[in-house]
C-alpha cells in the first residue's frame, strides 16, 4: 500500500479481513458501552477478567474496538517520535497522522493502534501486551467524554455517602495511596489516575477509568488490605529498606479492587463533591488541611491538569487546544477545592476526606 494513499479505513479493512475478530465483550463505562471484538479466546479471557466488574450483556455498543492478535506488523509509515514526558528519558511511542485518523506505534512492543472518525483497531502481539490494549480501550472512553465537554484531570477518586472526592497531587505525592487508605475505611473506588469532570451547571460529576491501581511496595506493606499481593520473599526484602528507599523504588504491583476489597467496590461515575490537592512534604511538620479558592490558588491547579496526549483526536476545532489554567479554575469553582500541605500524614488526610464525604465539612 502506497504511504501517500494510505488511509485509516484501508488499513482497518485489510487487518479486519486478514485476522477476523468475532469474539466480543461489552464494557459499561458509566453509561457509555464499549464493545471490544477479538480474534483470540485467550485474549478474550484476559479482558473478561480485567474488566469483570463492568461487563454487561448487550447486542451493540456506543463505541467499537477490534483487537487482532498477530505478529508485529510493519505498515511502512514514516513515524514522528513522541518525546518522553518531563522526567522520563525512554522513547516509547511514535505516531503518524493519516488523512482520516492517527496511527500510534509502540516502539518497545511492536503494538499498533489506529483510530479516527469512530473506528478503532489494535494490531500486533495483544496477549503479550494486554496492558497496552486495556489502556487503549480506556482511552477510547476518555476521548468520548472529552469530546462531550469534560475536562481531563490527573487524579484518583472515591465515593462514600453519595459524595465523591477526587485526589490529585504533584509528582510522587501519593494520590493513589490516599485513595486506597480511604478504601480500607469502606469507601468505593472511582478511579486510580484519571478523572473526566463534567459540568452540571452548579456542580460537577466525575467519570473514572476502568484501570486497576498499580501501587508501590511501601503502599502495599503499610495497608493490611494490600499486603497479600506482595510475595513473602519480596516482603522480607522490602521490610529491610528505609521509608525513603521504598518511596523511590521503581517497582509496581497490580492491586485488583475486587480481590483486595470485595465485589461491587468499583464504579465509574460519581458526584465530584470535592477535589483534594496533595501539596505536602516528607518532613515532620504539622499537616494542614484547608479549603481554598481555585481562582486564587491557580498555583495548585497544574497538579490536577492533564494534557490530552497522543490517543485523543478532537471532533471539533474548539477542542484542539488543551484547556488552560483559567478554564480549570472556572470549572473547579463548582466543587470544593481542598489543599493538604505540611508534612505527609495519610491517616490525618484520610480522616478529613472521610469526614468531608460523610458530613460535608472538614
Amino acid at each position: 500500500m502506497n504511504q501517500t494513499a494510505m488511509t485509516r479505513s484501508a488499513i482497518v479493512g485489510k487487518y479486519r479481513k486478514e485476522f477476523p475478530a468475532t469474539k466480543s465483550l461489552f464494557i459499561d463505562f458509566g453509561g457509555c458501552v464499549i464493545e471490544t471484538r477479538v480474534n483470540s479466546s485467550e485474549l478474550l479471557a484476559d479482558l473478561n477478567n480485567y474488566f469483570k466488574e463492568f461487563l454487561i450483556d448487550a447486542d451493540k455498543g456506543d463505541i467499537l474496538i477490534t483487537a487482532h492478535e498477530c505478529p508485529a506488523v510493519d505498515l511502512g509509515l514514516e513515524y514522528t517520535v513522541k518525546q518522553p514526558d518531563p522526567g522520563k528519558s525512554k522513547i516509547k511511542e511514535e505516531f503518524h497522522n493519516l488523512p482520516d485518523g492517527r496511527v500510534v506505534y509502540k516502539r518497545l512492543t511492536g503494538m499498533i493502534f489506529i483510530f479516527g472518525e469512530g473506528e478503532n483497531i489494535a494490531i500486533g502481539p495483544c496477549i503479550e501486551n494486554s496492558n497496552q490494549l486495556i489502556n487503549f480501550i480506556n482511552n477510547r472512553f476518555i476521548e468520548f467524554k472529552l469530546n462531550n465537554g469534560c475536562l481531563l484531570g490527573h487524579a484518583a477518586g472515591v465515593i462514600e455517602n453519595g459524595r465523591g472526592i477526587a485526589m490529585a497531587g504533584f509528582s510522587g505525592m501519593g494520590k493513589s495511596t490516599l485513595a486506597l487508605h480511604l478504601m480500607s475505611r469502606g469507601t468505593t473506588f472511582v478511579s486510580n489516575d484519571r478523572v473526566m469532570a463534567e459540568d452540571n451547571g452548579d456542580s460537577l460529576t466525575m467519570y473514572g477509568v476502568a484501570k486497576q491501581p498499580r501501587i508501590n511496595p511501601g503502599t502495599a506493606l503499610n495497608n493490611p488490605d494490600l499486603s497479600c499481593i506482595v510475595t513473602p520473599e519480596d516482603k522480607k526484602k522490602f521490610m529491610s529498606m528505609s521509608k525513603e528507599e521504598l518511596w523511590e523504588l521503581e517497582h509496581k504491583y497490580d492491586a485488583l479492587i475486587d480481590e483486595c476489597y470485595g465485589r461491587n467496590k468499583f464504579i465509574l461515575k460519581a458526584p465530584m463533591s470535592g477535589l483534594v490537592i496533595l501539596n505536602w512534604q516528607r518532613n515532620n511538620s504539622e499537616t494542614e488541611i484547608k479549603i481554598v479558592d481555585p481562582k486564587e490558588r491557580k498555583d495548585l491547579l497544574p497538579a490536577f491538569m492533564k494534557g490530552t496526549g497522543l490517543f485523543y483526536l478532537p471532533d471539533s476545532p474548539e477542542n484542539e487546544m488543551d484547556p488552560d489554567v483559567d478554564a480549570y479554575a472556572d470549572f473547579l469553582s463548582k466543587t470544593t477545592l481542598i489543599e493538604i500541605s505540611g508534612g505527609v500524614n495519610f491517616d490525618k488526610a484520610a480522616d478529613a476526606c472521610l469526614r468531608f464525604m460523610k458530613e460535608g465539612k472538614l
